[in-house]
C-alpha cells in the first residue's frame, strides 16, 4: 500500500492516486470517483467542447500516469490508483450534464460503482486481459458506458 511519501514522490503518482484519495484504506475507488465531482464543477461553465477536450486529455494522461504508477508499485492494477475512476466519472458527468442535479449525480455515482465493482462481461474480460495503463483505464470507461446506458434508459 502506498503512503504519503510515495504520493508526493512524483507528479504522476500524485495524480494517479487521486491527489491522495487512493491512500484511503476503505473504498479508495469510491472516494476517487467522488473526486471527479469537484473537478467537473470547476469546469462545468466551460463549453461542452472544452470539457470534452479536457476529458480526452484526462484519458490519455491517465494511460501514462496509471502505467507509471502501477510499475512503481509493482502491481498490475493497484486499488490505490483512482485516476481511472476520476476521469471516467468526470466524462460521465459531462455527458449527462443537461440533466444533472444532486440526485442525478448520486444515481450516476451508484450506477458507475456497481459496474466498476461487479465487473460483468466484457468489463471483467478487459480487466483480466488488457494490461498496463490502458487496461487500468479501459475497464472503468466500459463500466461508465454501461452505467450511462442504464442511466439514460431510466430517465
Amino acid at each position: 500500500m502506498p503512503n504519503l511519501k510515495f504520493l508526493i514522490k512524483h507528479p504522476s503518482y500524485f495524480l494517479a492516486l487521486g491527489f491522495g484519495a487512493g491512500l484511503s484504506k476503505r473504498a479508495p475507488g469510491s472516494l476517487g470517483t467522488l473526486v471527479g465531482i469537484p473537478i467537473y464543477l470547476l469546469v462545468s461553465s466551460y463549453s461542452f467542447s472544452i470539457q470534452m477536450m479536457m476529458a480526452l486529455v484526462f484519458t490519455i494522461l491517465g494511460v501514462f500516469i496509471c502505467n507509471q504508477t502501477a510499475l512503481a508499485l509493482k502491481v498490475k492494477d493497484p486499488s490505490a490508483i483512482v485516476w481511472d475512476e476520476i476521469s471516467a466519472f468526470f466524462l460521465m458527468l459531462i455527458i449527462a450534464q443537461p440533466l444533472l442535479n444532486t440526485l442525478k449525480i448520486f444515481e450516476l455515482f451508484v450506477l458507475f460503482r456497481i459496474f466498476d465493482i461487479w465487473k460483468p462481461f466484457p468489463i471483467n474480460y478487459l480487466d483480466k486481459h488488457v494490461g498496463g495503463g490502458l487496461g487500468i483505464m479501459l475497464d472503468d470507461y466500459v463500466a461508465a458506458f454501461f452505467a450511462l446506458l442504464i442511466y439514460f434508459s431510466i430517465q
